[in-house]
């Protein structure tokens, strides 16, 4: 990983840290009360290209170290109630690391079905993909991709979740039993997280 390559985009994120800064009492309600230097968005500069990673429900980053955008710490909230109907809406799910990669080339083209988000669960991914991801392999079981103003990219984040309550992980009551969303989520490490790699073609607007 050559991180001479990846840069912040400066001016999205001050803006963000700014919304982010904002008074609580302010905050409209079931808002996640996110801590100070997290974003759910950010904006990556590879080679001669400028990717964007986020948004997406509930989900907040920032750099585990300075301004190095190879390696990211994150918080999920219950956003909206979107992940669980268990816990309260804005409630923190997890927090956790996440690790920028390339999946490497294969035949496989990157999936456009004309949703935004179209994911590629284990059983039907490429051995290429599921064999790069990064140690602990058992933790690395979600990725997502980043996104150009083309659509999807095979860069992105293997993202590994670290549970911080108890709770069923039913989409809000959108998925049950026999979805492979569907879990049972005990505090630690989520090795039952859906094992998925999502292509994020960005948002409409």
């Amino acid at each position: 990983m050559n991180r001479r390559r990846i840069r912040l985009g400066w001016l999205a994120l001050c803006f963000a840290l700014a919304a982010c800064g904002t008074d609580p009492t302010q905050r409209p309600p079931e808002k996640p009360m996110v801590p100070r230097g997290y974003v759910d968005r950010l904006e990556i500069q590879v080679d001669d290209r400028v990717l964007s990673f986020g948004p997406f429900v509930g989900y907040y980053f920032k750099p585990a170290s300075g301004n190095d955008l190879s390696q990211l710490d994150f918080l999920c909230f219950n956003e909206r109630s979107f992940y669980t109907r268990d816990l309260p809406a804005g409630a923190l799910l997890y927090s956790g690391q996440a690790r920028w990669w390339r999946l490497p080339d294969t035949k496989a083209a990157i999936p456009a079905d004309g949703r935004r988000i179209v994911p590629v669960f284990f059983s039907q991914a490429p051995d290429a993909w599921l064999d790069s991801r990064p140690a602990p392999q058992d933790d690395n079981i979600h990725f997502h991709s980043a996104h150009d103003g083309r659509g999807a990219v095979s860069y992105g984040y293997w993202l590994r979740h670290t549970a911080k309550a108890r709770f069923t992980y039913d989409m809000g009551g959108r998925v049950t039993r026999g979805s492979p969303l569907y879990h049972r989520v005990e505090p630690g490490p989520d090795r039952q997280f859906a094992r998925i790699i999502e292509f994020d073609h960005g948002p409409a607007d």
